[in-house]
């Protein structure tokens, strides 16, 4: 397992709202939940995505973004377009409002933009929107290392999925939504690829360290064996280096000393068992994550974390749920299919 890998682990496609809106302007969509993390991609057309905070970004046909959350945000037309937004609401995802037929992208025929209206003509513009729920600690480290608007333009290994996504979402078949989910996945891997291969000044230390022969090598070794008794000294022989070289290569590209990034990762990984396993032990999710010592665990996650284990679990379960609501989307214009 690398690191990249394992940041992915607990951001799937499982049943997410997923939308695919068939426009002419003047029109305004306005996904007000704040999902932790949603991905655009144009297939025809284009428009802006306006995001809270951030400069508006122009999309055309096969650009791909992807907003992170908790804020809104606004595809339209036009900045500042007229198109006044009409409330959706969470009920349209229910079958007696159509919600199931659009929420899968099922295009009534008898409606404009259908398959037995007047078509889409060269206006229209095609948008796909897949929203992800993110759980866990480790997850949110991606999260962290995001941009609240990402950008990739046409032309790039998504296109393929992108070509896939929109062949499926026009259909309407048993097993939809499982192939949806995996091509949604398969194409948050290849935008994300992309944007931190081409913006370095963006992309997490570890990105560029995974290409290293040799601080690349240490995190793949750390992540695959992260309760390994490991010592600096260690984990040279295993990469095949002096321990210095790898102190200093390490430190260099990764921006930490080798233990001290196992053990903020071991804390992470430690922090998603106290809370995917409420019944486990503090001494069961310490040995799990390298530590013989539950007062140990319980010291370094509460230097690392700023608070001790225990609390950790009960502040998480007495607090909100940590689970995902479907983004509500506002229609606004004259879009032929809305979400």
């Amino acid at each position: 397992m690398d690191a990249f890998s394992d940041v992915l682990r607990g951001v799937r496609a499982q049943g997410s709202l997923f939308g695919r809106s068939i426009l002419t302007p003047p029109w305004s969509l306005h996904f007000v939940d704040g999902a932790p993390l949603t991905l655009c991609a144009l297939v025809s057309g284009a428009g802006w995505i306006v995001a809270e905070g951030e400069p508006p970004q122009r999309i055309g046909a096969y650009d791909t973004v992807l907003v992170r959350g908790p804020g809104t945000f606004r595809f339209v037309d036009e900045v500042g377009t007229g198109a006044v937004p009409i409330a959706c609401g969470v009920e349209c995802a229910t079958p007696e409002q159509g919600g199931t037929r659009h929420r899968l992208g099922w295009h009534d025929p008898d409606q404009p933009g259908g398959s037995g209206g007047s078509g889409r003509g060269d206006a229209a513009t095609t948008l796909i929107v897949g929203a992800y729920p993110v759980h866990g600690e480790i997850s949110r480290q991606l999260l962290e290392a995001l941009p609240v608007l990402l950008r990739v333009g046409a032309g790039g290994s998504a296109d393929p999925v992108l070509d896939h996504l929109a062949a499926e979402a026009a259909i309407d078949a048993p097993g939809q939504q499982v192939v949806l989910d995996r091509l949604l996945d398969w194409m948050l891997v290849c935008t994300l690829r992309e944007f931190f291969d081409r913006d370095r000044a963006e992309a997490p230390a570890w990105w560029a360290a995974q290409r290293d022969p040799v601080a690349g090598e240490a995190l793949r070794v750390l992540h695959a064996e992260p309760a390994a008794p490991w010592t600096v000294a260690a984990l040279a022989e295993r990469v095949g280096v002096s321990r210095a070289t790898l102190a200093k290569r390490f430190a260099d590209l990764v921006g930490e000393p080798p233990l001290t990034y196992l053990t903020r990762w071991r804390m992470a990984l430690a922090a998603d068992l106290l809370l995917d396993q409420p019944d486990a032990t503090l001494a069961e999710v310490a040995r799990t994550v390298g530590y013989s010592d539950p007062f140990g665990f319980s010291t370094a996650f509460k230097r690392v974390r700023g608070s001790s284990p225990s609390d950790f679990r009960r502040a998480a379960a007495a607090g909100p749920s940590a689970g995902y609501r479907a983004p509500r989307a506002v229609v606004g214009g004259r879009p032929s299919d809305a979400l």
